[in-house]
């Protein structure tokens, strides 16, 4: 158990283990959550392309009798694509720095909100009363993609984790857990 801990506390540094905890699985969110940032980045950026190749034509579609200098709109589109790509950027990192992970003691979810803000969230797999799983549609049973949901005894908390790639199996594992441990055999051995 030591030195699972040991190497739970070398691999996710900034979890909050404590002494004998160890991580079981860590979730991740499933790649398909992506596909919005990046769309939109593509987009924006062709745009922005599209308009500075098509200087000439812009500018007379807007009506300009005489042309502005091009050297200040060059400079202008190639920040704004930098932007808008650094802006991208930021979006992915959030979106992957949000993690669930289950140890031999709790649930632990890390909740990147923005480039600097972030929360953990953590419950104690004794609090858990229900643990479920939701796919909806063709698009996330295709591609095994869906929500967890976490219900808690007490202040009826309900912790929820969404685009967590193979759900069905992560659940297994979180209710096998929960039962091992509410019954006092070792966990995720």
């Amino acid at each position: 158990m030591k030195r699972k801990h040991e190497e739970s506390a070398t691999r996710y540094p900034l979890l909050n283990l404590s002494d004998g905890e160890y991580v079981i699985s860590a979730v991740r969110r499933h790649p398909i959550g992506l596909v919005g940032p990046v769309l939109v980045t593509a987009l924006l950026v062709s745009l922005l392309m599209m308009g500075l190749f098509n200087y000439d034509a812009v500018t007379q579609a807007l009506g300009f009798a005489e042309l502005p200098d091009f050297g200040p709109i060059l400079l202008g589109g190639v920040l704004a694509i930098l932007l808008v790509l650094v802006g991208g950027y930021i979006a992915i990192w959030v979106y992957q720095n949000n993690q669930f992970f289950l140890t031999n003691e709790s649930v632990i979810q890390e909740i990147q909100v923005s480039l600097f803000a972030r929360r953990e969230q953590t419950v104690s797999l004794e609090n858990i009363v229900a643990a479920s799983f939701h796919q909806r549609g063709i698009l996330q049973t295709v591609l095994d993609y869906g929500s967890i949901r976490l219900s808690t005894e007490g202040d009826e908390t309900t912790y929820r984790f969404s685009y967590v790639a193979s759900p069905k199996r992560q659940i297994a594992i979180l209710n096998n857990a929960v039962e091992a441990f509410k019954h006092g055999r070792p966990v995720g051995d």
